[in-house]
């Protein structure tokens, strides 16, 4: 199904990250762990392609240090949705910094949920690291509580 710009944006970045999860484990399940993070990059982006899941990749964000934009922009990997920051790694081990980072570029885009995917992991969820910029549990609606 594709979400028109209307309807993805009131998705649930929980309910986007379940997407770009399974996704992942799809090309983990094909490729396994082992090769470079470039080729996990480019097999992640085609699965959301044939999902019809949307994304930006090697999105540009311009920096801006006490009112002077900066020459070099920040470059993420993925946003899905215009909500999601995936950051591909294809290495032994994620680190604090990685982490640390990661919350740096959501809060520099606004956003509240990241993803850092470990493709070198043996099983995929084991290199799912999520981090968090002010966002709340999801909570799905109680039935009866909105009309159609």
């Amino acid at each position: 199904m594709l979400f028109t710009a209307k309807g993805y944006k009131g998705m649930h970045e929980n309910e986007i990250s379940k997407r770009i999860i399974g996704a992942a484990i799809e090309v983990h399940r094909e490729l396994g762990s082992g090769l470079i993070e470039k080729v996990y990059e480019e097999s992640l982006c085609h699965e959301l392609h044939l999902r019809n899941i949307l994304f930006k990749r090697q999105q540009p964000v311009p920096i801006c240090y006490k009112g002077v934009r900066l020459a070099s922009d920040l470059r993420l990997d993925l946003v899905v949705y215009d909500k999601v920051i995936v950051d591909n790694k294809a290495k032994e081990e994620i680190t604090a910094q990685e982490k640390a980072q990661l919350l740096t570029y959501l809060r520099l885009c606004k956003l509240r949920l990241g993803l850092i995917i470990n493709f070198h992991s043996l099983r995929l969820t084991d290199g799912i690291v999520r981090v968090v910029n002010g966002l709340d549990e999801y909570q799905p609606p109680e039935p009866g509580s909105f009309r159609i």
